[in-house]
């Protein structure tokens, strides 16, 4: 019960329906590591692995029993079968690859990535345009576009099917390369559709068109030579625009087959135009189209690893290793040159703080003071409740530092220029506070570029509270009581105030979710000010946690039964020993901490113990540090 576990349900989740796609655990697994977590470790393998292998079998077990009648005969691995890539037999001409058709994979993995790279633009294109335009209105809308696109794609399939299908002779047993595999064979020819043309003819596009995607991928795999390049051209064309335009909808839509599909009609145009036109008559066609939908598919989500095992897995062919990984590698150093994959694309555009495995190296020109937020919203030990409810009804941050002012207290340890703590020296210049920071910043900028002072300085004055309980009770339901009162009683905020008024010192001691805090005023834990801490009611963890994952929001809570100038006591709910960073850490040291640990949140505490900032994942996303880089550039 706590989020750590909810990323490992959702990383075993993924490796689990990759597995039992495609047969292939060990590649789910990797699939979980290289592309859905963010966090990782050795404890975390070995579940992942598990779940992978359990989803893998317990599919095996089910449709070999509801196929073949035999339970217990594990015979379908899984969803998504590739069939037995072999040459005929007595063909001693043919073979799955040689060390020349390398040369023309690393030629497909290079036109492989572009078309990934293209098809990422156009798709992030038509995402943006979504999320600007359809998203935003009502439900009904994202529904019409889904029937419009169920629409177009149905007319397109028809007309192409009946305009550009060439009607070609049916494949007799020795045309096929699987001859000796009764069960692929039947398979993949009892798919061919005639539709409109004459006996013993077929269509070829309306094959490739009117069959589930995996019987398409399974014809342009093992049935030789009965599509003519014109007509794997025009599917590949249309397919591709096709499946550009439906990933995204409202509806799911699926990547990997479709992907696959559209690299199998590449490949298989490839095989075609060697066969036909250089006269290389010895390659397998198979082996093209599989290469070609591994070019493709790299291109379009960038993996390696995983794909390369997910596809050697699911042919059950240790041999294609080599060309599949080097194909799928100079696939992704060449869409990476023009744009990130489909996935980091569309996490990007939702503004999810997924982070990189590493920083790059110049990033630790950086450190936690130039990323961190220094615009801190924070809560003392003890708090009226009016201030809480204020607090979290006009923020929605997932924490909060608890700090106490020590403004009276660092006169005592100020002896000239030199600051005495815990009988350390410091030189008061080499100390980082709130305020010098922002002086910092505002002076880099040429203007204030923190909201807090904009609002410290434009905000009018504050009247004094009204004794009477309703008039509070209103102030907290229309979010006009300020959560902080003056630092000084007997003034209040002007432009005279100097930057250490306005941004004064904060003693930290402590972090405490915004989770707990809702869960403190829907309980009724506090006290009166009459009153001693003491009698505050305690929550044990087990009640703390008991609406988790779905805690309350701070809207559904009904202010009418709270006392507005009830005292919260938050001191045994914090957190007091967070993980905490100097503001001269290096940028690569904080995200290691974030990746190692699976932090949300990262307080930046100087040698006095004094918070100056918080870094959050939104701090460490490629974006933000190279903008954070580049002024820091600037400044040099």
């Amino acid at each position: 019960r706590s989020d750590q576990k909810k990323r490992d349900f959702v990383s075993a989740g993924a490796a689990a329906g990759v597995a039992a796609a495609f047969g292939a655990p060990i590649g789910g697994t990797l699939f979980s590591l290289e592309e859905g977590s963010s966090f990782w470790n050795q404890a975390l393998t070995w579940k992942v692995l598990f779940c992978s292998m359990s989803a893998t079998f317990t599919l095996n077990f089910f449709r070999s029993g509801i196929h073949y009648g035999s339970w217990g005969s594990f015979q379908l691995p899984g969803l998504l079968n590739f069939g037995e890539f072999k040459c005929a037999d007595g063909d001693k001409k043919c073979h799955l690859w040689t060390a020349v058709d390398l040369a023309f994979f690393i030629i497909m993995g290079i036109i492989g990535g572009l078309l990934g790279a293209m098809f990422n633009c156009l798709n992030r294109r038509l995402a943006k345009y979504r999320l600007r335009n359809v998203h935003p209105k009502a439900r009904a809308i994202r529904i019409l576009e889904s029937l419009l696109v169920s629409m177009v794609t149905t007319l397109i399939i028809f007309v192409a099917s009946m305009t550009l299908g060439e009607c070609r002779e049916l494949p007799s047993r020795t045309d096929t390369n699987n001859a000796s595999m009764p069960v692929t064979e039947s398979s993949v020819n009892s798919s061919i559709k005639t539709f409109f043309c004459p006996n013993h003819t077929y269509n070829d596009m309306a094959t490739l068109f009117f069959n589930p995607q995996e019987t398409a991928i399974l014809q342009l795999f093992h049935q030789e030579g009965t599509f003519s390049p014109v007509t794997l051209a025009v599917f590949l064309l249309l397919y591709f625009v096709l499946a550009c335009w439906t990933y995204g909808l409202a509806v799911p839509s699926g990547l990997f087959v479709p992907s696959l599909l559209c690299g199998a009609a590449y490949g298989r145009l490839v095989a075609n135009i060697l066969r036909t036109y250089i006269g290389m008559s010895h390659i397998y066609s198979g082996t093209f189209a599989l290469v070609g939908a591994a070019a493709f598919l790299g291109g379009v989500v960038r993996m390696t690893i995983s794909l390369t095992i997910i596809l050697i897995e699911s042919t059950n062919e240790i041999t294609y290793g080599l060309p599949i990984m080097v194909t799928l590698m100079v696939a992704k150093w060449t869409g990476d040159l023009f744009n990130k994959g489909i996935y980091d694309l569309h996490v990007d555009l939702r503004g999810v703080p997924l982070l990189e495995w590493e920083t790059d190296v110049e990033m630790d020109k950086l450190t936690a003071s130039d990323i961190m937020e220094p615009n801190l919203t924070y809560v003392y030990p003890h708090t009226r409740i009016q201030s809480l409810v204020s607090i979290l009804r006009t923020t929605a941050h997932h924490a909060y530092p608890v700090v106490t002012e020590n403004k009276g207290n660092e006169k005592e340890f100020m002896k000239g220029n030199i600051l005495i703590s815990n009988n350390i020296r410091f030189k008061k210049s080499s100390i980082l506070t709130r305020a010098g920071e922002q002086h910092k910043r505002s002076q880099s900028m040429k203007s204030y570029p923190s909201s807090e002072l904009r609002n410290v300085c434009d905000e009018p004055l504050i009247p004094e509270i009204a004794e009477d309980g309703e008039d509070m009770l209103q102030q907290m339901l229309e979010r006009r009581h300020a959560p902080y009162p003056n630092l000084y009683p007997d003034q209040s905020p002007s432009e005279e105030w100097t930057m250490e008024e306005r941004f004064r010192p904060l003693t930290f001691h402590g972090l405490i979710l915004r989770s707990q805090l809702v869960t403190l005023l829907i309980r009724g834990v506090c006290y009166s000010e009459t009153q001693s801490s003491a009698t505050q009611p305690r929550l044990s963890y087990s009640e703390m946690t008991e609406d988790y994952p779905r805690y309350p929001d701070i809207h559904d809570l009904d202010l009418t039964l709270l006392n507005p100038r009830m005292i919260v006591d938050i001191t045994p709910y914090m957190n007091p020993s967070p993980y905490m960073v100097s503001p001269n850490t290096h940028v690569s040291q904080v995200f290691n901490l974030f990746r190692t640990m699976g932090l949300r949140h990262l307080p930046v505490v100087n040698a006095v113990g004094e918070i100056v900032g918080i870094i959050t994942r939104h701090n460490l996303t490629h974006e933000f540090l190279l903008s954070k880089l580049r002024q820091h550039n600037m400044t040099i």
